[in-house]
């Protein structure tokens, strides 16, 4: 009985901690956490600002399957090797499955000295209100 109340504890730990993440910015992102909400994010998506990427770090045919529009992928494995492509003082709306995977990439843009981002955690709860687009036919 114990260890079933355990193993219970720690699944329950496990489905909630990608969402501890959600909302984590840089020391110069605070001005993003205005596009935390869906509805705030998709003013953002229907009116793009250049100084705002919203950046998708899941793999490139997840991406391809369905992502937020406007949205820019980065695959997590690909970024380090990519970071030219990524100027220092552009803000950064990192997302990704669970949030998880965007943190990990967020520690990364950290050490290389990025400080203009938040990570906006799980686009599927974007894509549970306004859907996605798909670049697959």
């Amino acid at each position: 009985m114990r260890k079933l109340l355990l193993l219970s504890i720690l699944v329950m730990c496990a489905a909630l901690l990608p969402g501890c993440y959600e909302g984590y910015t840089g020391s110069d992102g605070a001005m993003l956490k205005q596009y935390l909400e869906p509805a705030k994010l998709k003013e953002l998506v229907d009116k793009p600002r250049k100084d705002i990427w919203i950046v998708d770090v899941r793999p490139a045919g997840a991406f391809k399957e369905g992502h937020i529009p406007t949205a820019k992928n980065f695959p997590s494995g690909e970024i380090m090797e990519r970071l030219g492509e990524i100027p220092k003082t552009q803000y950064l709306i990192m997302t990704c499955e669970t949030g998880g995977r965007a943190q990990l990439v967020i520690r990364k843009l950290e050490k290389a000295g990025y400080t203009r981002f938040m990570n906006w955690g799980a686009n599927s709860r974007y894509f549970k209100v306004y859907g996605s687009v798909s670049d697959t036919k």
